[in-house]
This record gives structure tokens, sequence and C-alpha cells, in this order.
């Protein structure tokens, strides 16, 4: 008898075991406000909790994600439904589309043969706009935007203004910044042209469904622009040829004057006629945060000799530029010149 209601226990056992795997083997149902979701990645059971995909809840949520590979980070960014908020972060969802699709132009090679253009075309711009642009450029890739030559290349648009048509059309205007391997090192830029953009939603995303592009802007040969930092910098005809050399300033600790506690970007500005054997008067310009410059202001760093500080001379909406106190102290050739250029305020903000 004994043996008997061992064996049906067994079984018992048995057959909620299979009825537990098998339930557990079921996939799990993402439902958000009532909505089935379907994800690229299943939920799934790990111990006692449930692990969805945080990007198809957030998204399904009207939230953006954003992976930081760098710092292995995810950002979630959710909208409020203000007309305020909203208008503020179509704009921002417009103006990273264009500068995303800005940054990706120079990966379209326009010189190849048509297919691998036409192709190029789709796989670089497919998430940026329209199907109907699209299929226009890939039939026509000489009158698309991209790569035309192997320098300069098309390194990205800088957006000057965006105008709202519609709750769903936007119209953006910028340029485009043509780059080569010396701007990149020093700064500046090869040439820009204008660029007006159409923006629309469809679909529920953001995308591009028209381009214009204008013909080349003069670019002055004495005006250095640095669009990395938002700067222009005017000089005299006789600078024509001038070079940029990049370094970097140091803050020393009040506290600890061997301890370097800031440090950032220097670049000058040199005479073409400068040489190693007769060098000439530089004009430094001290790049700084916003934060940098309030905390040297407010003596917890100095540069050089202390407590003389750097001089401004000009700021935008990220930085501040300056001229160290003591850049001309050993009197080299030119450097009446270079007071002349300073005491004429050459230096605008972009930004």
């Amino acid at each position: 008898m004994k043996k008997k209601w061992l064996a049906v226990v067994g079984t018992a056992v048995f057959i909620c075991a299979i009825a537990t795997a098998a339930w557990a083997n079921q996939p799990i149902k993402l439902v958000v406000n009532g909505q089935e979701i379907k994800s690229d990645v299943s939920p799934q059971m790990v111990g006692n909790r449930t692990m969805v995909p945080v990007r198809w809840i957030a998204e399904a949520l009207g939230a953006e994600v954003e992976w930081d590979a760098q710092t292995k980070t995810v950002f979630i960014r959710t909208n409020t439904s203000s007309p305020e908020n909203q208008t503020g972060s179509d704009a921002a969802a417009i103006a990273k589309l264009v500068e995303d699709f800005g940054r990706s132009m120079k990966n379209v090679s326009l010189l190849a043969p048509e297919d691998e253009a036409a192709k190029s075309i789709q796989e670089t711009y497919g998430d940026f706009v329209s199907s109907a642009l699209l299929a226009q450029w890939q039939k026509d890739p000489q009158n698309a935007p991209g790569r035309v030559s192997s320098s300069p290349w098309p390194e990205g648009i800088n957006i000057i203004a965006t105008e709202k048509l519609s709750d769903s059309k936007y119209q953006v205007k910028g340029e485009i910044i043509e780059m080569t391997s010396v701007e990149m090192t020093q700064g500046g830029y090869a040439a820009k042209r204008p660029v007006s953009l159409t923006a629309e939603k469809i679909n529920s995303r953001w995308l591009i469904t028209a381009l214009k592009i204008d013909g080349y802007e003069q670019t002055d040969p004495t005006v250095y622009r640095n669009t990395q930092y938002g700067f222009s910098f005017q000089l005299p005809e006789s600078w024509q040829g001038y070079t940029v050399v990049s370094d970097q300033w140091k803050g020393l600790a009040i506290t600890s004057p061997d301890t370097v506690a800031q440090t950032g970007p220097l670049l000058s500005i040199r005479h073409p006629q400068w040489t190693s054997e007769n060098p000439r008067q530089d004009i430094p310009i001290m790049v700084f945060t916003l934060s940098q410059w309030n905390a040297m202001q407010q003596e917890e760093f100095h540069i050089g000799a202390a407590p003389i500080k750097p001089s401004e001379l000009g700021r935008n909406s990220r930085y501040v530029f300056a001229l160290s106190a003591r850049y001309n102290y050993a009197f080299p050739a030119g450097y009446e010149e270079v007071e002349k250029i300073l005491a004429g305020d050459p230096l605008q903000p972009l930004q």
C-alpha cells in the first residue's frame, strides 16, 4: 500500500514539473496602454523578475531612448503634452535629424558608379529622408547630396534658423561645412554652401522631404573661422596664408601650485612669415568653458603669473575666448602689429 502511494505522489510531482516547465516556456506578452508590443528581444523570466527591453517600453510611452556606447549609459527623455514643450521637442528632434544627416553626407561617394552610389544613398540616408526623396536621389545620384571629391568633403550642417510651417512641417536653413585634413587639425573650414531643408512628420517620424543646396560662399582668406568652438577672427591682408597652431593652456591649483587643476585649448594664429629662425608674434586665443571661466574668476585656479588673469576677447553660449595676460612678454617681431589687431575687436562669436 505504501509503495502504491509513493508511486501516485511521484507521478503527480512529475506532471506538475512538466506543467510548470510548459508554462515557463510560453512567450510573455508585452502590452502597453492596451496595445501589444512586438519587440525584437522577447521578455524573459530571470529568477522571480520579468525582464523587458527598455527601448520598446519607453518608445511605446512616447519617450526617446539614446545609447551612449562610450559611457555605457541609456538616456531616456520624456515629452510633455503642452504645446510649448511639444514645439520645443519637435524643434530638438528636427535639429538632431538635420545634424545626423549632415554628418552622414561624407559617407556617400558620388564618384562611384551610379548603381553603387544609389545603394550607398539607400543605406546612408534611409533613416533620414522620405521614401519619395530617397527614390529621387537614387534615380539621379549626381543631384543627390554627398561627397563629390576626396577633399574637401561635407563634414556637417550648421543650422542657422528653424521655422515652423505647421504642426507637422518645418523649414530649416543652414550651411554645409566642408573640410580638408588641414582644417580638421588646425580649425576653421575649407568652404561652406547654403542649404535649405523641409522636415515633415510621416507616420510619427520626422523625415527630410526636400533639400536644396546653393552655390559656394566666398571664403575670405583673411578671416579665421573656427566652427568647432564657434568664433571668427578678422586679420589684415598681410596675414593671408596664416597657420593655426593647436596647444593647451594649463590652470594651476591655488593651494598646490604644482598641480594642474584645469586645461583647455590654446589656438595660436601664426603670421605667414614666421620661421623657427625668425619667429614673429602669434595671436594666442585661449578657449574656456563657461564653468572654467567662472572658476578662474573665483580664483579656484590661476594661469601664468597670478593674480594677473587672461583678458576676455568675446564669448558665445558655450565658450569664453581670452588672451593671456603676458602673451607678448618677450616682445618678438610683429608684437606692435598684433596689439593693433587686438585693439580693433577682431574676434566675433558665431553662435
